[in-house]
């Protein structure tokens, strides 16, 4: 099973839509495996968006995600992340289809409504960042066999 990290961002938590995002997930058969309300400190935004240091956005989006609060959530499933990465849709709301969230929900990159991680590394660098080991449950529901082969 992959884990992936979500995070509703804060645009959609401003907007009222965290239900919403947060039911495309369950109803996609993906599991939550640890979930919270948080505000984002600087430090934990830059060691989120390390990867954009230099770059003349890197700003822009440590001021944006922490500007709010977010919700972040540990999703477990077979192919977890590529299974979000396609209920969320194309980073650039404009191309994403209609049925995925920023296709149903977004105008602007900028807003964009939520984060997923972008490959199976990364979702485990990301889950670790924002949740211990101990903040993690593992569990079955009945529902699995229904879900998963």
């Amino acid at each position: 099973m992959e884990r992936t990290l979500i995070i509703v961002k804060p645009d959609a938590v401003q907007r009222g839509l965290t239900g919403t995002i947060i039911s495309r997930f369950e109803a996609r058969g993906l599991r939550i495996v640890g979930m919270k309300f948080m505000q984002v400190s600087r430090a934990l935004a830059e060691k989120h968006y390390a990867e954009h240091v230099g770059k003349p956005f890197f700003e822009g989006l440590v001021k944006y995600i922490t500007s709010s609060p977010v919700v972040v959530i540990a999703l477990e499933g077979k192919n977890a992340v590529e299974a979000a990465r396609k209920t969320i849709g194309s980073t650039k709301p404009h191309e994403a289809a209609a049925g995925t969230i920023r296709g149903d929900f977004a105008l602007e990159v900028g807003r964009n409504l939520v984060h997923g991680s972008d490959g199976v590394e990364s979702g485990q660098r990301e889950v670790a960042n924002f949740f211990t080991d101990a903040e993690l449950i593992s569990w079955p529901r009945n529902t699995d066999p229904w879900i998963f082969e």
